[in-house]
């Protein structure tokens, strides 16, 4: 039955008079009508709800009988309003999924006092041709529920207004809070959550399953070669090559920037091994066709067994990942499954104790430096001072750099030991005054804003503290890294420091790069210094690299001299400084103990 809202609200003033129902009225009292005016009409209701798209409506829950306001049919976008003058007819056009969680909202669930009042506010999903038709609307519904002496639902009152733009911003947001936006198949999140739902449970009872790492490989260079658009579609349309490729009950997703995780069920024997090979023959057999052309991509894949190698998500994504690691050193084959293995788990833990000790030092102000001295080749005079980093154990034991810098990097604990260092050759600096120093830091400094920040820091201090410091970086990391390495040691130079190119030798440096890096001073290594009096190639190598360094104006110091008469080998080959045990081993120097706050990381061994 359609009534107008005058004749709605008027019914449930009647109503509340004789208590029967309640109303929309607020029960104040009505205002008395003067002489040519109706106190009805002061506000036209109908025009409101029209105006904000909404309607109303009154459901007598125990007649079965719905009033509606008059603008319903055009909210709801159906024909004939009449059609649903009971709550069962309305009922059948609120999608089957809603229709459920519709009526406990505002019937209040199955706890709720007699005769008490339930508020509710509700989304659903509302088929105006019914759930055979293709129309759809998304409805919010508000108001209020009478319940019964049993308990039950009386008599209902509400307003609906549609909500489609709303509810398609919040289903997309839902959406990408699961769904990856470039590939639209399952991000790390909801393919985690997969991962983790057929672990877990009765799940956990199927056997012969799988967890596969798929990475597509030289992704970088594809990236520099023809522009980041084109790596995103090359990893869009490997994504859709996957998905075609999987059985119903599999899926895939997006796990990093050029990995995918593909989820196996029911996958018994060799089935894993035999999938696997399918993947990759499907991305590396056709190129795929870009907008920069056809562009050939393959991919490596490391998988695990589930459960049987894998008991819970975290352990399922640690060991496909080393799996991949191992595919991907391996370029005949590209493709690893897990297995477990006793020394390769024994020197996962041993890595993370490790970790967990550097964690540990950092907080105890344990992590030290021993100083050796740098000397000139011709008068033997100490001229700077190289900072080697110690760790200090709690048996009072020293580490060397050496035995936890690896892990360190590894764990991504690099950047920390990196800050910590250059705390305490600030420290120095400031105790030693004229003294200059060298410092080596790790690889990822180049990336580290905020190293360049605590070195801009010494100089906001004093002006002159960077230029009594000498930043040694590894010749491997400075050719692997060679753009940014390159930035990195114009900023440093920038603020009055010196660098240092460590190593030199090993990592194969060309005239060019010793040009475009624009350090100050090589450091040879002692590989080649050692034995620069026993091998005659090893001399004719280190005058080289003098000569190479000299060519462009660039000091060379020789490490490793460990007595005369390689110093005097040396000195003839003209390199300018010395560094060994002939001059002076490290000598540890306490530090004051303060610095930056406690640091709280949790070590994940199974992604070590």
């Amino acid at each position: 039955m359609t009534t107008s809202w005058r004749e709605l609200t008027a019914q449930g003033r009647s109503d509340a008079r004789s208590g029967e129902g309640d109303s929309f009225d607020t029960g104040a009292p009505e205002p008395e009508a003067t002489p040519g005016s109706d106190a009805e009409d002061t506000i036209a209701i109908e025009d409101v709800l029209q105006t904000m798209g909404e309607t109303a409506y009154r459901w007598d829950v125990v007649q079965d009988r719905i009033s509606w306001a008059g603008n319903a049919a055009a909210v709801l976008d159906i024909p004939d309003i009449k059609a649903m003058n009971t709550g069962r007819a309305f009922g059948l056009h609120v999608d089957a999924d809603h229709a459920g969680p519709r009526f406990d909202a505002l019937s209040g669930g199955s706890k709720r006092a007699p005769q008490s009042e339930v508020r509710y506010r509700t989304q659903y999903r509302f088929l105006p041709e019914g759930r055979r038709g293709g129309k759809a609307r998304w409805l919010e519904e508000i108001g209020r529920c009478r319940l019964g002496a049993d308990g039950k639902p009386a008599l209902v009152e509400g307003t609906i207004r549609v909500v489609d733009d709303w509810n398609e911003k919040e289903q997309r947001l839902q959406f990408l809070g699961s769904h990856d936006e470039l590939t639209g198949q399952l991000n790390r999140t909801g393919l985690t959550e997969r991962l983790a739902e057929m672990l877990s449970g009765g799940a956990a009872k199927q056997r012969d399953g799988a967890f596969l790492l798929v990475a597509v490989n030289d992704l970088s260079l594809i990236n520099e070669t023809y522009g980041f658009d084109i790596g995103d579609q090359i990893i869009a349309m490997v994504g859709r090559r996957l998905a075609r490729a999987l059985r119903g009950n599999d899926c895939v997703g997006r796990f990093a920037s050029n990995k995918f995780g593909v989820l196996l069920h029911n996958c018994p024997g060799e089935g894993v091994s035999v999938i696997a090979r399918r993947l990759m023959s499907l991305v590396r057999d056709r190129p795929f066709d870009t907008s920069g052309g056809a562009i050939p991509a393959t991919v490596s894949v490391g998988a695990v067994k589930l459960p049987e190698h894998a008991s819970n998500a975290q352990l399922a994504t640690g060991r496909a990942l080393q799996a991949l690691e191992g595919a991907r050193t391996n370029p005949a084959d590209r493709f690893m499954l897990y297995q477990r293995s006793e020394r390769r788990e024994s020197e996962r833990r041993r890595a993370a104790n490790m970790a967990d000790e550097i964690v540990r030092a950092l907080n105890d102000r344990r992590m030290v430096l021993a100083i050796q001295p740098i000397v000139t080749s011709k008068s033997r005079e100490i001229v700077a001072y190289e900072c080697l980093l110690r760790m200090q154990m709690l048996d009072g034991s020293i580490q060397p750099a050496g035995e936890f810098m690896p892990v360190a990097e590894k764990f991504g604990l690099s950047k920390l030991v990196d800050a910590r260092v250059l705390e305490l050759v600030g420290e120095l600096l400031r105790s030693r005054q004229g003294v200059k120093f060298c410092v080596n830091v790790s690889p990822t400094v180049s990336g580290d804003r905020d190293w360049l920040a605590g070195l801009q820091s010494l100089a906001n201090v004093d002006r002159r503290m960077p230029e009594r410091l000498i930043v040694e970086i590894s010749e491997t990391a400075a050719i692997s890294k060679l753009e940014e390495m390159t930035d990195f040691i114009a900023d440093v130079r920038r603020l009055g420091s010196q660098v240092a190119l460590d190593g030199f030798g090993t990592g194969y440096s060309s005239f060019r790069h010793l040009q475009s890096l624009g350090v100050d001073l090589v450091k040879i290594d002692s590989t080649f210094i050692e034995n620069v009096t026993a091998r005659v190639q090893d001399g004719y190598f280190v005058r080289t690299l003098v000569d190479l360094a000299a060519n462009l104006g660039i000091a060379t110091v020789g490490e490793g001299v460990g007595d005369e008469a390689t110093a005097e080998a040396l000195e003839r080959t003209g390199i300018a400084f010395m560094q060994g045990y002939f001059f002076g081993g490290p000598e540890i120097v306490m530090n004051s103990g303060t610095g930056a706050g406690r640091i709280d990381i949790d070590i994940d061994i199974d992604h070590a």
